[in-house]
């Protein structure tokens, strides 16, 4: 006697599925559409085929902007992550002080992007901002408005404390999850407070840590608001990113072509180097 089997289910996915339709798959259709072809005006496409793409990868710009990229996103992850461990190891586990320590910890991450970059504009000015006019009476010349260094230290001084406390949260779930049976074990052997860390705490933040390091990774290689309001980009092009440089050929020059070319290239790199990080966190998992 064959099964009946109920394919109602299917109904409560539906929305879902056309959701993600409607906010992924039709854009993205979109965007390969133009990627693609050439147009001058009317809608009047024409098949232009990976001369785009060509044109893309052979700019010096798109080069350019995409080192920036890079040079950024490993800078905030090579302090962010050592970093919110270290937070995350000096916070309490037991007491009032825990929440205290969380509420503080997600604070930063409460406040929308746009917000943030305009706190930090006002805060680094030269003129009146705290951060500018201290540093600046202390007898350092800082002014990132026109300093290409002095704009990609306070770029990256606003992403550490924007998005550190995402690295202490995770780092600190991973933490209170290790039975105190393995420090007790630890403490019994003699174990250094170095090898505790070695041995113990640091394979059982593993996983969460891998969590950490990709959700980093794609922010910050997607990240656009918060240096946009920042800096604009500037001094110059010092602070341009792949993200601001996208929308300038989008939006500024309307080069709709190009424009779609070096989003999908976007998108690609994204995903390799996703992998890669993935790759690379848990390729001694199953040991």
């Amino acid at each position: 006697m064959n099964k009946t089997v109920n394919q109602k289910a299917w109904l409560l996915v539906l929305p879902v599925l056309l959701l993600v339709a409607f906010n992924a798959l039709i854009p993205l259709m979109t965007v390969v559409n133009y990627s693609v072809q050439e147009t001058f005006g009317d809608n009047n496409f024409f098949w232009a085929g990976v001369m785009w793409f060509e044109e893309v990868l052979r700019s010096e710009r798109f080069h350019a902007s995409l080192g920036r990229q890079l040079f950024f996103t490993f800078s905030i992850l090579l302090i962010e992550i050592p970093l919110g461990v270290a937070i995350a190891l000096a916070m309490p586990r037991k007491g009032i002080w825990v929440s205290v320590c969380l509420v503080l910890m997600a604070m930063p991450l409460l406040i929308p992007w746009n917000v943030v970059g305009a706190m930090w504009n006002i805060f680094a000015l030269p003129e009146i901002g705290l951060l500018g006019k201290m540093l600046n009476a202390s007898g350092i010349d800082y002014n990132f408005t026109r300093q290409p260094v002095a704009a990609w230290v306070t770029l990256i001084a606003m992403d550490v404390w924007h998005w550190t406390s995402l690295v202490v949260l995770l780092a600190y779930a991973g933490l209170v999850s290790i039975p105190d049976a393995y420090y007790q074990a630890a403490k019994i052997d003699g174990a250094s407070s170095w090898a505790i860390f070695r041995f113990i705490q640091l394979p059982k933040m593993k996983r969460v840590l891998t969590i950490a390091i990709l959700l980093r990774f794609m922010d910050s290689f997607n990240i656009y608001t918060e240096p946009f309001v920042l800096t604009g980009g500037g001094p110059g092009n010092s602070t341009t990113l792949l993200s601001i440089d996208l929308v300038k050929i989008a939006l500024g020059q309307f080069d709709l072509g190009p424009a779609a070319a070096m989003s999908l290239i976007y998108f690609l790199i994204i995903l390799l180097l996703s992998w890669i990080f993935y790759t690379l966190m848990m390729r001694n998992e199953d040991q």
